[in-house]
């Protein structure tokens, strides 16, 4: 079924022109690793999964279900036919109006005649659904009476849907609704169709260079998460401020002033005076607009640590279409010979103002040797300078969660046909579920959060590796796991909160191996430890 889903659309679409005065120009695309074509080089999944019915805020079905095709694993001639097979185009009438975000496929397995099992996101099921993010639509808006056509293949042993496009109620078909390529343009309808989409082609307005930077849906829900660039944007400020108490650091705000998103910066870097530039790392993990948000930041130096070609080049257009003058960015790794050792001095003379970290990791757990980079990064500051963000703070809360106890062990015998196997299955639990969305996780709160656990990244002798916390029990119930996350501290005012609704980062949970009954009024201990970037939480008896 086709569906409007916000949390979908945010992990693969990016949905601002503006990131913290930072203008992505039109000759950038962003692509999730979902979108990807039968002729692609790489062997990519054309999908993603998500558990629908949990998915946070939702989704709304635009279309009623509908059958993508049938596949007889007995009939071995069309299991073979199936690579050879032309892909299949289906119509799908719309029943609500929406943004159209996604197709979602399900599966129901034919066991015999009597007897089958549905992946449906409507049956209590262990399966998520597949999810194919819709991109490249001129509208994504559609209404009851158009209609969604999409092709469905399975050619190279992955079901495949592409060239999703809509017939408007209002014309016959709009063109300009399509997302197949340039080279798809002959399978439209007739020939009028294919004349009015040619035109179109040749009247558009060419960019300089095109680019297309794919992106993991992380890593496109951080350039959504606008506090995230903002927060970072107000931080950069007031410590480059600090350092030069003589003068404001005048920021070079860029505008977009048209549909071209043609930007201006307001004020001529020639202007600059001829003093040395503060220098700014980002040894952020993957993708990152940090960098150049701290180029618009005065007389500043920034270096990104990004190491795929694509995100440089990426990057440089950015940078190009901000006004920026070529050598403002540069790109860290092109000046160490070790790539391991990517902390070090920006010159044998120079420190750093700013040296920014990433600390949590998007499946939310802390990164490895986070802490020894912090360390690391401390001694490499100038007087005045910080480490970003400057501590972090966990939080977490008791719940009682049968959901998290049943996908984290084997439970009984009951389900598994009387067959005793939860002792050996049981051996290789996790202790920690990672990638939760916490917002949708069946739970029953059983107390108000509390702070588990402080990590400082400026003032390392203030942490400690071992403490209590007591928490007060607010509900009766039993204690089956533990979520936590973070707030991170890019100065005492500044904060980021990993649980939020815009976050990209998502929440993990400790799962008790034994459940702990708890009444209103009483007060729980819990023994939380830190080690080598790695924690650990249990209940003191």
């Amino acid at each position: 079924m086709a569906v409007e889903c916000a949390q979908i659309r945010r992990h693969h679409r990016v949905g601002v022109k503006d990131i913290a005065g930072i203008c992505l120009p039109t000759n950038v695309k962003f692509q999730s690793p979902a979108y990807s074509s039968v002729d692609n080089e790489e062997t990519i999944e054309p999908y993603t999964t998500e558990k629908m019915s949990r998915v946070p805020g939702g989704y709304l079905a635009l279309t009623e279900c509908f059958e993508i095709m049938t596949v007889d694993f007995n009939n071995l001639e069309e299991l073979k036919g199936l690579a050879t097979k032309k892909p299949g185009k289906i119509g799908v009438p719309v029943i609500k109006e929406g943004l159209l975000d996604a197709i979602v496929v399900w599966f129901v397995l034919q066991l015999d005649d009597e007897h089958s099992l549905s992946t449906s996101p409507s049956e209590e099921t262990c399966w998520e659904q597949a999810v194919y993010p819709v991109h490249d639509l001129a509208d994504y808006w559609i209404k009851p009476e158009d209609h969604v056509m999409m092709e469905v293949s399975c050619q190279d042993c992955y079901l495949r849907i592409q060239g999703v496009s809509v017939f408007s109620s209002e014309h016959k078909m709009d063109v300009g609704k399509s997302f197949a390529k340039n080279k798809d343009l002959l399978s439209l309808g007739n020939e009028a169709e294919l004349c009015s989409a040619l035109a179109n082609l040749q009247t558009s307005k060419p960019d300089a260079m095109e680019q297309t930077c794919v992106l993991e849906s992380t890593e496109i829900a951080l350039l959504n998460n606008i506090p995230y660039h903002e927060g970072f944007k107000m931080a950069m400020r007031k410590v480059l401020s600090s350092l030069t108490p003589e003068k404001s650091c005048q920021a070079m705000e860029t505008h977009c002033q048209d549909s071209d998103m043609s930007c201006e910066s307001g004020q001529n870097n020639s202007e600059q005076s001829a003093s040395e530039p503060f220098y700014v790392l980002d040894v952020s993990e993957g993708f990152s607009l940090l960098p150049v948000i701290a180029g618009t930041l005065g007389q500043v130096k920034p270096y990104s640590s990004v190491e795929k070609d694509q995100h440089r080049i990426t990057l440089d257009l950015i940078s190009e279409a901000n006004h920026f003058p070529k050598e403002t960015l540069e790109f860290w790794l092109r000046h160490v010979e070790d790539e391991s050792a990517v902390l070090q001095r920006p010159k044998s003379d120079k420190l750093w103002s700013i040296i920014i970290l990433d600390v949590i990791e998007p499946s939310g757990l802390i990164q490895q040797e986070i802490m020894e980079k912090a360390a690391i990064s401390r001694c490499l500051l100038q007087s005045g300078g910080k480490i970003f963000p400057q501590y972090v703070l966990m939080f977490g809360l008791l719940v009682e969660s049968q959901t998290l106890v049943e996908e984290s062990s084997v439970q009984g015998t009951a389900r598994t046909l009387g067959l005793n196997i939860a002792p050996f299955i049981n051996q290789f639990q996790v202790p920690i579920r990672v990638f939760l969305d916490l917002p949708s996780l069946p739970c029953t709160p059983l107390s108000e959060p509390v702070e588990l656990l402080r990590l400082d990244l400026m003032t390392p002798y203030l942490n400690t590796s071992n403490s209590e916390v007591k928490v007060h029990i607010c509900k009766s119930g039993q204690v089956t796991a533990i979520p936590f996350w973070y707030h991170m501290y890019l100065d005492d005012e500044i904060r980021l909160d990993t649980s939020s609704e815009v976050s990209h980062w998502k929440q993990a949970a400790v799962v008790l191996d034994t459940p702990v009954q708890v009444e209103v009024g009483e007060v729980l201990v819990l023994n939380v430890q830190h080690h080598k970037s790695n924690v650990s939480i249990t209940v003191k008896r």
